[in-house]
């Protein structure tokens, strides 16, 4: 299929925008777990998880799962009784679907694209978290060939679909910390070509981290790609050393001018700063129709859940690929859910709040959209937290045109 490049047109030129999580979707992607210097015990127990996970989101969608060819055979047996799972052959180098995969666009008219956007594992040679990525480079490239859809490739923004929470009027909400990082678009946009300390060509224009000037650029380059027409900020995610703080672990879209945050009434918690200026930030924002945002609390377990040594030891050793460090706080948010088709796929850690994590968001989407119209289903995914994600993070929607 074409691909359109940004000297040739971008979605938004063209009529295109990105529909929200809760609009109508044809399929979820997913990709299989593997890397043995990622996730614990040969990633079988992640495996596990994965499988669950693909069948409940199956009750409201079909899923793809892409898989790596040495893994085809034991991944394929494992959906051999589930009719509404495809598993299909995909080269990957990790399993976080959320960023390598496309980004859907839609125009209303019944047309539908793909934006690729380029990826570095998190931050390339400067923080990321995985090398090479060549192939989870290529992931988006295939899910557009695969749903026939032509792409949009920007020329240099760095970008992952956790870093980006859209409510499909406009409005989108992502973090600082994230977007205005070293590791992300600052490191792709050079001066010159005696600036060594990249792996990526020279370009004509430099940003600094953190600057307004990137800012700017990047809120240009928003509007452009995903059709939106306003950008709030929020200063910081909770993960600062992974994704350098998606805004999918603290905040989501519950309906145009609704949105969840996490919270926490702890100030000993780790992630309570976070949580309580995130909250405020949103509170006091006005969404691209001009509706200020309502803004409801979802808690954070009771009980943050630390990396254990046992997993620790059972992760191979690799220069290339960031150590796990026993005892780091791991990012157990329920926020990290999944919305397709009326189902609300939740993650569970085995916490005494995993089911008022559920109640609260079945409460919330009963307010908003009316009695059960949303169904939430809590899914155990603490294996997928100790590899560095969670449930939102393994999956793609591809919203229907």
């Amino acid at each position: 299929m074409k691909t359109i490049y940004e000297s040739q047109s971008t979605p938004a030129a063209d009529g295109f925008y990105m529909p929200a999580e809760f609009a109508r979707q044809d399929r979820v992607w997913m990709g299989w777990p593997y890397r043995s210097d990622t996730w614990a015990h040969g990633a079988k127990p992640a495996q596990a998880q994965y499988a669950e996970i693909a069948r409940a989101i199956a009750e409201f969608t079909p899923v793809v799962m892409c898989v790596n060819q040495a893994d085809f055979a034991n991944c394929k047996a494992q959906f051999a009784d589930d009719e509404n799972v495809t598993v299909i052959e995909m080269s990957t180098d990790d399993a976080w679907f959320r960023d390598t995969g496309a980004t859907f666009v839609i125009n209303g008219k019944g047309d539908k694209r793909a934006c690729h956007w380029h990826f570095n594992a998190y931050g390339g040679l400067i923080d990321g978290l995985y090398f090479p990525w060549n192939k989870d480079e290529q992931v988006a490239e295939k899910m557009a060939e695969l749903s026939y859809c032509r792409r949009y490739r920007p020329d240099y923004m760095i970008l992952e679909g956790g870093a980006i929470t859209v409510d499909g009027e406009g409005t989108l909400v992502v973090t600082d910390q994230c977007l205005l990082s070293p590791g992300r678009t600052a490191s792709a946009v050079l001066a010159d070509e005696e600036d060594e300390d990249t792996t990526w060509p020279a370009y004509a224009k430099k940003f600094e981290p953190y600057s307004e000037e990137l800012r700017a650029y990047m809120e240009e380059e928003l509007k452009q790609y995903l059709g939106v027409e306003k950008v709030i900020w929020v200063k910081e995610g909770i993960d600062p050393h992974e994704t350098n703080g998606h805004i999918d672990d603290v905040a989501a879209f519950i309906a145009p001018g609704v949105m969840a945050c996490i919270w926490t009434d702890d100030p000993d918690y780790p992630f309570y700063d976070q949580c309580h200026a995130a909250y405020e930030t949103l509170s006091c924002a006005v969404d691209a129709q001009g509706r200020q945002i309502k803004v409801y609390k979802l808690p954070l377990p009771a009980n943050p859940l630390y990396m254990d040594q046992a997993s620790c030891d059972s992760i191979d050793a690799d220069e290339n690929a960031k150590p796990r460090v026993a005892d780091e706080p791991l990012i157990t948010s329920y926020m990290n859910y999944l919305v397709t088709n009326k189902g609300v796929i939740v993650p569970q850690y085995g916490d005494v709040n995993d089911q008022l994590a559920v109640d609260t968001l079945q409460g919330i989407y009963d307010e908003v959209w009316g009695k059960d119209v949303y169904k939430c289903i809590g899914v155990r995914s603490d294996q997928v937290v100790y590899g560095g994600g969670n449930i939102h993070c393994i999956t793609q929607q591809e919203p229907s045109a």
